[in-house]
């Protein structure tokens, strides 16, 4: 599991749900930007991960579980060993 199957997921995890990130972060009651794409990465270019309490409060938003988010991160990785 790397940075961008993570961050993809929140994408593929939103679009599901009828969401855009934004809306997504608000659902669950975080700020709208949380999942913007000018967070994903410091201003230094590190990587910034999503913390387990985000993902934990778009899954309680969603009434979803850990599965019904992680599935697109194996998918992704699926489809990234078949190209």
């Amino acid at each position: 599991m790397n940075h961008y199957q993570i961050w993809h997921a929140i994408e593929l995890f939103a679009r599901e749900h009828g969401l855009s990130c934004s809306g997504l972060a608000k659902r669950s009651g975080l700020d709208p930007t949380t999942f913007n794409k000018s967070k994903r990465f410091s201003k230094y270019e590190q990587p910034r991960w999503p913390s387990t309490a985000s993902i934990s409060k778009i899954l309680a938003a969603t009434n979803s579980t850990p599965n019904d988010f992680f599935k697109f991160i194996i998918n992704d990785e699926y489809k990234n060993k078949q190209q």
